[in-house]
């Protein structure tokens, strides 16, 4: 697999392109492609048949959209809150390829950037310093400043994108899906030093890092456990139970203070489990050096909600894993029909964006948990036919 770096000088023309109209809505028969959120979730993109368009969460509002006569985009990877956004065409009748990455730098209106493959484009991901692009067997890694090439990465089949980066600018590390199943492979770059975690027995479905990387969440292609594992040494700080049955996991979040996790699926609930684990000495001024597996600890903070475990729990080591298991502290229904992707907001609440163009954003109680309060609802686009 080879892939190719140009410097554009205008591969998408502004002149297709206008601003945001009072509202929201799809009085202009935009259909929705994809929906992807920032890396620190504060707001969101939608990929759409005709552009692509961002959302701030709290307040919700559309912020802008760019669209064109004809073609959309699959891919509408935001760096931040940035000018910077990468771009991967799909949906009905685009125009765009989807072995191709455009850079596009809304500041200058135009594409500053492309990256062309000879495969799909799974995923992309942005941080302040790397370019990653996510093919389904490569991955690779660039230099922002120069494009250069400064890694490649190969691993099993992975058509999910599955892919996630740290965002401290004191700590490069990227996880992604090994060469084994149920295998995770975790990059130290800083560091020099590669990370092999056997998560599960089946195959990755889903992953999650803290901005840090310090903390690995992951779920497998059965769905029924989530896992928390150390990045430095892959110790597994704590499992967690979503359900007995199958089920397709769409999305994994972990709050920002490392005390909830956040799990959607195909069976209609998204639930919020208290976490045990802690990042001690939470201080963004040290350094990846500095960090080691003795900077996480689990314990157990009784000012917090803990999840529900079953009554014969005291069987443990007596009875299978599942009377023992950890269930979820709280809960929010959305229907079953589409994918639902969530994250934390501010003060115990979860945004939730779905494919059915519908925004929702509910709070749950941090002491007694239960079923989620829902505090505002926004249908912002209509769904399209690309699920």
């Amino acid at each position: 697999m080879t892939s190719t770096v140009y410097n554009s000088q205008g591969i998408l023309h502004p002149r297709g392109f206008r601003s945001p109209e009072p509202g929201f809505g799809d009085s202009d028969g935009a259909e929705l492609v994809s929906v992807s959120w920032n890396q620190d979730y504060s707001c969101f993109s939608s990929g759409t048949s005709h552009g692509f368009r961002i959302y701030n969460c709290e307040p919700f509002k559309e912020t802008f959209r760019r669209e064109l006569k004809d073609g959309g985009f699959k891919i509408v990877e935001m760096l931040f809150r940035s000018n910077i956004l990468a771009l991967v065409g799909g949906g009905p009748n685009s125009q765009y390829p989807s072995n191709k990455v455009l850079i596009w730098d809304d500041h200058q209106s135009r594409c500053i950037s492309e990256f062309s493959f000879r495969s799909e484009i799974r995923a992309v991901k942005l941080r302040r310093d790397r370019i990653v692009v996510v093919l389904e067997h490569k991955i690779y890694v660039y230099n922002f400043m120069d494009l250069r090439l400064l890694h490649q990465i190969e691993n099993l089949a992975n058509p999910r994108g599955l892919c996630c980066l740290s965002h401290h600018m004191n700590t490069s590390v990227l996880a992604c899906p090994g060469v084994r199943r149920g295998e995770v492979r975790v990059e130290h770059f800083g560091l020099n030093m590669v990370q092999i975690i056997n998560a599960h027995d089946a195959n990755i479905a889903c992953m999650t890092m803290t901005l840090d990387g310090l903390l690995l969440a992951t779920a497998s292609t059965k769905g029924t456990l989530i896992r928390i594992f150390n990045t430095m040494d892959g110790t597994r700080l704590q499992e967690v139970r979503r359900g007995t049955d199958r089920a397709d996991i769409y999305s994994i979040a972990l709050s920002p203070n490392v005390q909830w996790l956040a799990v959607s699926s195909d069976k209609g609930t998204v639930h919020i489990f208290s976490l045990r684990v802690r990042v001690s000495g939470e201080d963004s001024h040290s350094t990846e050096h500095e960090t080691s597996s003795n900077s996480l600890q689990a314990l157990v903070t009784p000012a917090s909600g803990v999840n529900p475990g079953s009554s014969l729990s005291f069987l443990r080591g007596v009875l299978p894993r599942y009377f023992s298991s950890e269930w979820s502290f709280a809960q929010f229904h959305v229907p079953e029909v589409t994918q639902f992707f969530a994250a934390f907001g501010a003060q115990n609440t979860i945004a939730i964006i779905g494919m059915d163009g519908s925004f929702y954003r509910c709070s749950f109680d941090p002491v007694n948990g239960g079923e989620m309060t829902q505090l505002e609802y926004v249908r912002f686009l209509k769904p399209g036919t690309l699920k």
